[in-house]
């Protein structure tokens, strides 16, 4: 049944000129702002007035360490990705309203909600992500064990190999690759009052004036230096997702769907050639797509 929804689905979208992404054609998301029905392989097919490519974020549930770095990622990159043609951008969160609207002013994500440029989308139960072909974290199939220890288990890689790679990394820091996203993140936290706040000096406008971690003897020159993304991970652990669990974690028929455990993802489709020039999927906990890696993959226009 599903297969000839999809053939349907596609054969509509081919009649009318345009052509559906493949893998998300028929499945839906809801618009927080109108609270209607949104095909998400016609969102990415189609372009706004002045670009010819759109963006999409599969994200996880709003408490989850993927879900707020691609709100902060996003929100720092989106006037580069302009540059290059992006001018659509949609973010699924998996995930009710409220939540998602508690996570996106959190991190000072400019959504359609609030007159912004990022569609707001919910999906409680994941089913976008999946039919993506995210990965479903450790032992997604056994109905007995409890999410929260599945989730503990992928902290330690199993069922997400590049968690402690990437958790580590946020430790040792990058020599070679600039990660500037980082410094906007945490300067937001500061300015919203969560700690550690003694990262950055602020000047009376939120302007960074002094970033104490390029204060550290031999590594303060390179490009991301050691302990800043783990500060930011600190950050965004203790005062987004501890503080705000009841407000942004899973429900219960939400934990029964898999969504604790969901990873995420992203693609970036080009409507005029009908082809992916980028997609991601999350490999783990904390690894979700570089954007220094879109900005090289797609030239300015």
């Amino acid at each position: 049944m599903r297969s000839l929804l999809l053939t349907a689905t596609l054969l509509a979208s081919t009649l009318q000129g345009g052509y559906a992404f493949a893998p998300l054609a028929g499945v839906s998301a809801t618009s927080v702002k109108s609270n209607e029905s949104i095909d998400l392989g016609n969102f990415l097919s189609t372009s706004n007035v002045g670009g010819d490519k759109t963006m999409l974020v599969l994200g996880t549930y709003a408490a989850d360490f993927n879900a707020i770095e691609y709100g902060q990622r996003l929100r720092y990159y989106m006037p580069e990705l302009q540059k290059r043609g992006i001018n659509k951008f949609g973010i699924v969160l998996n995930c009710e309203a409220d939540a998602a609207l508690k996570l996106v002013d959190l991190v000072d994500l400019p959504c359609d909600t609030s007159d912004g440029k990022v569609a707001l989308m919910i999906d409680p139960l994941g089913k976008a992500g999946r039919a993506f072909g995210v990965g479903t974290g450790w032992r997604p199939d056994d109905e007995e064990m409890s999410p929260y220890l599945k989730l503990f288990g992928m902290l330690w890689g199993l069922g997400a190999w590049a968690t402690l790679p990437a958790v580590i990394g946020g430790y040792i820091g990058n020599p070679f690759t600039a990660q500037p996203w980082i410094e906007d993140a945490m300067a937001i936290g500061i300015k919203k009052k969560r700690w550690p706040d003694n990262g950055l000096v602020l000047d009376d406008n939120g302007n960074v004036v002094t970033n104490k971690f390029e204060e550290l003897p031999l590594v303060g020159e390179w490009k991301r230096r050691p302990l800043e993304l783990a500060t930011l991970r600190l950050q965004n652990m203790v005062d987004i997702s501890i503080k705000n669990w009841k407000e942004l974690a899973p429900n219960d028929e939400a934990l029964k769907a898999g969504v604790l455990t969901q990873l995420g993802g992203c693609v970036v489709f080009d409507t005029t050639k009908d082809e992916v020039v980028f997609e991601w999927k999350d490999p783990g906990i904390c690894a979700v797509a570089n954007f220094e890696d879109i900005l090289k993959k797609i030239p300015v226009a």
